[in-house]
């Protein structure tokens, strides 16, 4: 933490803190609103996220805060259960990822196929776009995805309410602001986020033009966010319906944190994650969620890319980014009640069509082949038609196929050898999911100052989920100036040698 404060990290994590802050704060309070609650449970959720979770973190550059990935399944937890459940489950997954963190299990969420992890942020991408496309009309979604969906026509042609067109208007404005702010943008203003001209934009037709559209409710004080569990908690948190969705909730938000981490590091060049301090901090950072009443939350790619880019050295400008949404929001809560509902929902809308990413399906076929693309596909599916867990559950199952003709040889063999300035790695057998976690580590803890040798003469097989592992392991250590060579390489591993 020492290192923080040193001039040029200082200034740079600085710097970094309010371009993340300035991207968080829009964010934090339209997954709120998608999430079926009110925008101040986001706030606080970011708030927890960028100083406690900034603090113990396991990837100091990841940003956490409240999830797109989540919002899915928090708006059927308020539907179903209400909002006083959302305590009891959060505390409940709070605690699973705290252990899981020390059972050191972080590693094994890395294992989950991309396709499955893809496939299911694209299914809450098109879940999200069709829910908030109502609230662009000052509307509220309705219970699941499908109804939203065959309602979207209706809200189009039905278009008769004055008001209703004039908060449409207000959301294409702020989708505009974005899109456009993010295409011409000069050179010395690429920090300043499209998220947040959008917003400040309709804020100002909708403020100028006295529009009568609905607009962000935040209380005087965020103390009066804070809700405590009740009384009855311990009882609560022994619901078969709350155990099993903080089960769910706890899967899915380690699975979209750590491979949130594993991307930050392809970023940059300087502390790798640790993965089970990580899943640890989220836990606490969880707990404290289920605690205050507030959102879930996770690592978020966009807010920690946001710091990267930036120009982020260290945690402080995560921890900072919290510091700053506290003090927005204690000292200027009169500014966050003059923007529309219709601006959130505009970001929202964007953000749901870039999760919906058919670059990675085309990226799965390309190289391993039509399992992996059927395997994303059907989990966006099932995901919008039942629900998130079974969608990754689906997708998990499908995903085990690829093994099923290599059932009998399963093991994964590692053998390394020395000599000179040049260091083997021979791999014999079957390297798939289940040897992943082993075998990242293995060659994470490979020597720098060496010409490493991967030899996969011997290796039968290897799945989409442990190919991608190894081509990200090459790009990042020949971006980093190293050498690496293939001996063996045939069929898909042939193009890691490219």
């Amino acid at each position: 933490m020492l290192k923080a404060f040193s001039g040029g990290t200082l200034s740079r994590d600085f710097t970094a803190s309010i371009v993340v802050f300035l991207v968080a704060m829009p964010l934090c309070m339209g997954i709120a609103i998608a999430s079926g609650v009110p925008p101040e449970k986001g706030l606080v959720t970011g708030i927890i996220g960028g100083i406690v979770v900034g603090l113990l973190a396991g990837s100091p550059l990841q940003v956490s805060g409240p999830a797109a990935g989540l919002a899915v399944i928090v708006f059927e937890i308020v539907q179903q259960q209400g909002l006083s459940a959302l305590g009891p489950i959060l505390i409940l997954a709070g605690a699973i990822q705290v252990i899981a963190g020390l059972l050191r299990v972080g590693g094994w969420f890395r294992a989950i196929s991309p396709a499955v992890v893809h496939g299911m942020l694209a299914g809450i991408g098109v879940l999200i776009v069709v829910g908030q496309f109502h609230v662009l009309f000052d509307d509220k979604p309705l219970s699941s995805g499908l109804a939203n969906l065959l309602a979207m026509p209706g809200q189009i042609f039905g278009l008769t309410n004055q008001d209703a067109a004039m908060a449409f208007a207000v959301g294409l404005v702020t989708i505009s602001g974005m899109i456009g702010w993010e295409k011409i943008r000069p050179a010395s203003m690429k920090l300043l986020p499209g998220a947040l001209v959008g917003v400040v934009l309709a804020t100002l037709v909708a403020f100028f033009l006295g529009l009568p559209v609905a607009r962000v409710a935040v209380p005087e004080s965020i103390m009066s966010a804070v809700t405590l569990p009740e009384g009855n908690l311990f009882a609560q948190m022994m619901t078969p319906s709350v155990i099993t969705t903080a089960v769910a909730i706890a899967f899915i938000a380690s699975a979209e944190t750590l491979l949130s981490a594993a991307a930050v590091d392809r970023m940059h060049d300087g502390v790798r994650t640790n993965y089970n301090r990580e899943l640890s901090a989220q836990g606490v950072g969880n707990l404290l969620c289920g605690f205050a009443g507030a959102l879930p939350m996770t690592g978020v790619i966009v807010r920690s890319s946001a710091n990267v880019q930036a120009g982020g050295k260290t945690r402080l400008s995560t921890i900072l980014h919290g510091i700053w949404i506290l003090g927005f929001v204690a000292l200027l809560p009169w500014l966050l009640r003059e923007i529309p509902m219709a601006a959130l929902a505009g970001i929202l809308v964007v953000t749901g069509v870039r999760l919906v990413s058919l670059d990675h399906a085309k990226h799965l076929l390309h190289r391993y082949g039509p399992l992996p693309a059927v395997v994303w596909a059907a989990t966006l599916v099932t995901v919008v038609t039942t629900d998130l867990l079974t969608g990754v559950l689906v997708g998990i199952g499908l995903s085990l196929l690829e093994m099923l003709p290599h059932v009998r040889r399963l093991g994964l063999k590692i053998d390394e050898t020395s000599w000179d300035n040049k260091h083997e790695v021979a791999l014999d057998g079957t390297a798939s999911f289940f040897s992943l976690p082993g075998l990242s580590a293995r060659l994470e803890a490979l020597p720098a100052g060496r010409v490493i040798i991967l030899n996969v003469e011997r290796l039968g097989h290897i799945d989409h989920t442990c190919a991608e592992m190894l081509r990200e392991w090459i790009d990042r250590r020949r971006n980093a100036g190293m050498e690496v060579e293939l001996f063996g390489a045939a069929g898909r591993l042939r193009q890691l040698a490219a």
